[in-house]
């Protein structure tokens, strides 16, 4: 029995974070520095509802046979002492696996608080937009799933010297960028996209 309230516990943690790799990834990648993995786990997005509806339903069930009540003996046995049951299987370790499931469930709804490219794109763009050399470039870019994804190509265009502003779009799938052409070309933006794990596919014309 305990056993078996163990796996489900795990089964709910392990759908809750696989449901969220897919935007996990792009901050491990800005942590670690190894900006290729961003889109690693990119493939999984169609997955996520269900995973998300597997996470809620492996958690409910765990909640139920945590809290539905115990069956009344005919006979109560009285050498048979109830023992205390480890904190692995106590109703605040499955209350802590819960509110992490739920935070990673609903990490694509905050992640991009990890960037700050978006101030620094409008800081540039109120300081630098008399400058009338600017050129606009648009991409189409695979492999965004959540804002994290665009947020992350942000980041890296942002570090390419004579970058104006940056807007990656994940649910249009494209990165337009408004840059000094005497400072930074159009094979730097590809390659400091690429080099997130997205792939540009076109430039948009």
């Amino acid at each position: 029995m305990k056993t078996e309230k163990s796996g489900l516990v795990g089964a709910g943690l392990l759908t809750a974070v696989a449901a969220s790799l897919c935007c996990i990834t792009p901050i491990l990648a800005l942590v670690t520095g190894v900006s290729g993995v961003a889109s690693t786990f990119s493939w999984m997005e169609p997955f996520r509802p269900v995973l998300i509806a597997l996470t809620l339903a492996v958690l409910a069930f765990a909640w139920y046979r945590k809290l539905k009540p115990k069956p009344v003996n005919a006979v109560d046995c009285a050498c048979e002492d109830e023992k205390k049951p480890s904190f692995l299987q106590s109703k605040k370790f499955l209350g802590i696996v819960t509110l992490f499931a739920v935070a990673m469930l609903a990490f694509p709804n905050y992640g991009h608080v990890f960037y700050s490219s978006k101030e620094i794109s409008k800081v540039n763009t109120s300081i630098n937009i008399a400058h009338k050399n600017f050129q606009q470039v648009s991409f189409k870019v695979r492999g965004m799933t959540c804002q994290s994804c665009g947020e992350h190509i942000e980041h890296s265009v942002n570090q390419l010297p004579g970058i104006n502003q940056v807007n990656a779009d994940f649910k249009e799938g494209t990165a337009a960028v408004q840059f000094d052409p005497a400072k930074t070309n159009k094979e730097q933006l590809v390659q400091a996209i690429n080099s997130t794990g997205y792939k540009v596919q076109a430039e948009i014309k």
